[in-house]
């Protein structure tokens, strides 16, 4: 073992840090999808960090446009609502690069091992990882918290991990994972050293899988210090974190305490942050950043108002069609409804033009389908022709575009001849299939959300089809629970996606995850040609054989028509009161594939202090 990490310690600056004995086993500090790191194994920070960032001080946030409240301290599990910055507590086997792809670094773990194949990896841990109560993280542990994630986690979590077949302490300090035979294992090794690593001796004598607002024991820089369920949440840098000087943790998490402030709606949010109540808000709303943001401390310099660029693919955000009820099985209908949604309008009328129309489930990036296939695309599709509706090989399906008037007349004659032809037929006010049945089409969304003014004219429009349509809005736990047993007819949600996506893939869209409450699968997506296109993304080795399974893949979804896709931009509006330093005040570049605010900022006491006297005078 020694020998071979003296080896891996010794390779170039350009590629992985690796050493291959003679059964051509992998011992490397760090992994990647396709095998290129950008740092070697003696780098000593990253570079969109400063290394020399102070530590101290605070910055209060609100959290997601999706959280409102909390009654629970884990994020993994399908009960409960999760505290917003939870995952700040916990360390993983190794960390990301934000400046390369997915790419990863030892952090509980030291260094990996594994064959060509990647069939199986050996965690090597560092002997001085401890807990917050000053116990060694063991093998044991982290042995533990794969076999629960894997088992008893959140769908969302669960289903990427079905390929993990054994999990076994080597020792104290080695832990071995195998995949199962024949499964795509490139992303493997990544998605199981992101897992959150627990104390096994703590859950011990506790349910992991109840909610609970019983602060554990913790293994990340992070710990809770105080909290009101529901309404704030403070978390502590832990003085005895034990990884603060490693090279994936120099010049990161640099605030003294990270806190998180609730509010019931946008408009309490703003106000709350006008009056200084807390630094940061990242605004959601084109409204809001367009006309409600223009305030005197933004013209005197005291509040911030800045986009900053986003580099990884806008995310699959639109209104999401339950495909498992039987009046939206047919594609036909799907279709027709997902055409009468005018974002022209609504970009024009709502968004002050600030939005482009999102067409692709891969959306700003090189996965995304555009005009016909490529033949790469063709050789993938190919084995399933047979499968599949022919405008697969034609064009990939666009959205229609409107004249942005709002009138969305022929579109609403498209649509009304798709529901024709689907047995929807107009009877009176509405149109009934053969059996008298109406066809109702009702929007879930939360109270408070805002959404109403994008969600009614779309109303309008359907009701101008035929269609019954109508929004219901429920309080956020009830609308966590209707979504996560698909009780719903159209579900508005926006998935993040990485730059190389792998096994999460199945929980957006495979058979599996559409009958596995909890999954982020809202559109019921059950397809075996979409079942076998994900394995082959998966199963892909080299950035050209990922290119054109992603294309495929998202042409096949695109042609099903299992949602009216939204909008995106390229950036993050947000907007902070001016107390904080920045690594790109400094001239270094921010990492393309994440905000790292909460990592890489940290808090300025001379612009705070400077701030504090000009506020007062």
């Amino acid at each position: 073992m020694a020998m071979r990490w003296v080896l891996a310690l010794a390779c170039a600056a350009s590629l992985a840090s690796v050493s291959a004995s003679a059964n051509d086993v992998t011992v490397s500090h760090g992994i990647s999808a396709f095998g290129q790191l950008k740092y070697s194994a003696d780098f000593t920070h990253f570079d969109y960090v400063n290394p020399d960032a102070p530590k101290g001080g605070e910055i209060s946030v609100r959290p997601t446009i999706a959280t409102r409240t909390f009654d629970s301290f884990n994020p993994f599990i399908f009960k409960g609502d999760a505290a917003d910055g939870y995952l700040l507590t916990f360390d993983t086997l190794m960390a990301r690069a934000y400046d390369e792809p997915d790419a990863l670094y030892g952090l509980l773990a030291e260094s990996v091992e594994y064959p060509a194949d990647r069939s199986y990896v050996i965690f090597n841990l560092r002997e001085q990882a401890r807990f917050s109560d000053g116990s060694p993280v063991t093998a044991d542990d982290v042995a533990w918290s794969i076999l629960t994630m894997r088992d008893r986690a959140n769908p969302r979590f669960r289903l990427p991990l079905k390929d993990v077949e054994a999990v076994e302490a080597l020792g104290p300090l080695q832990v071995r994972v195998g995949f199962a035979d024949g499964a795509p294992t490139r992303d493997l090794i990544g998605r199981v050293a992101q897992l959150p690593i627990f104390s096994k001796a703590f859950y011990d004598t506790r349910d992991f899988e109840e909610a609970s607002l019983e602060p554990p024991i913790y293994s990340g820089p992070y710990e809770i210090e105080k909290f009101s369920a529901g309404k704030t949440i403070t978390y502590r840098l832990r003085e005895d974190y034990w990884a603060k000087d490693l090279p994936v943790r120099r010049g990161q998490y640099n605030f003294d305490q990270v806190v998180y402030e609730y509010f019931p709606d946008h408009d309490i949010a703003r106000e709350a942050f006008k009056a200084d109540e807390f630094d940061l808000n990242e605004v959601y709303l084109s409204r809001a950043w367009a006309t409600q943001y223009d305030f005197a401390a933004i013209d005197d310099g005291w509040v911030v108002k800045e986009l900053i660029s986003d580099g990884r693919p806008s995310g699959t955000q639109g209104f999401f069609i339950n495909s498992r009820k039987d009046k939206f099985s047919d594609p036909r209908v799907r279709q027709a409804i997902g055409m009468v949604f005018d974002f022209e309008w609504s970009n024009a009328s709502l968004f002050y033009g600030i939005y482009t129309r999102t067409h692709s489930f891969f959306e700003n990036s090189d996965l995304m389908a555009e005009g016909p296939p490529t033949e790469g695309e063709l050789a993938v599709l190919e084995p399933f022709r047979d499968q599949l509706d022919p405008s697969v090989f034609e064009e990939a399906y666009l959205p229609p575009v409107t004249d942005g008037s709002g009138r969305n007349r022929a579109e609403i004659r498209a649509a009304a001849k798709l529901l024709d032809e689907a047995g929807w037929k107009i009877d009176g006010q509405f149109r009934k299939n053969d059996a008298g049945e109406v066809l109702t089409v009702e929007f879930l969304d939360r109270v408070g959300s805002s959404f109403d003014r994008i969600v009614d004219p779309y109303i309008a429009n359907l009701r101008r089809l035929g269609v019954d349509a109508s929004l219901r809005q429920v309080d956020p736990a009830q609308y966590e629970r209707r979504a996560k047993s698909f009780d719903f007819d159209v579900a508005t949600a926006r998935f993040p996606l990485s730059p190389t996506p792998g096994p999460e893939l199945r929980g957006y869209l495979s058979s599996e995850s559409a009958g596995a409450e909890g999954s982020f699968n809202l559109a019921g997506v059950s397809d075996p040609v979409i079942d076998g296109l994900i394995e082959k993304v998966n199963a892909a080795t080299s950035r050209d054989e990922l290119r054109n399974a992603a294309k495929a893949l998202d042409r096949v979804f695109r042609a099903g028509h299992y949602w009216a896709p939204h909008w995106n931009k390229a950036s993050h509006s947000i907007v902070y009161w001016d107390r904080f330093g920045r690594p790109q005040d400094l001239g270094i570049d921010k990492p393309p594939f994440d905000r790292a605010i909460l990592t890489t900022w940290w808090y300025d006491p001379a612009k705070s202090n400077a701030l504090a006297a000009t506020m007062s005078n």
